[in-house]
């Protein structure tokens, strides 16, 4: 799989960032939050990023930047 980071909140690696495949999905870096109270399959996850970085997505795809 060839990932492209598309937006990040910082320049280090362990900020929430959302990354391309070129398989046409996303791949989100965010804290995994253990007080969701929600029921996942074992195969799937949850992580919580700041709504500043869909945002800056949204800005980003927008401008073409």
């Amino acid at each position: 799989m060839k990932v492209t980071k598309l937006v990040s909140t910082c320049d280090l690696k362990d900020c929430p960032t959302i990354y391309a495949t070129d398989r046409g999905t996303l791949l989100v870096q965010g804290e995994t939050p253990a007080d969701h109270g929600l029921q996942m399959p074992s195969h799937e996850t949850v992580v919580e990023i700041p709504a500043e970085l869909m945002l800056a997505l949204i800005r980003k795809s927008h401008h073409g930047a």
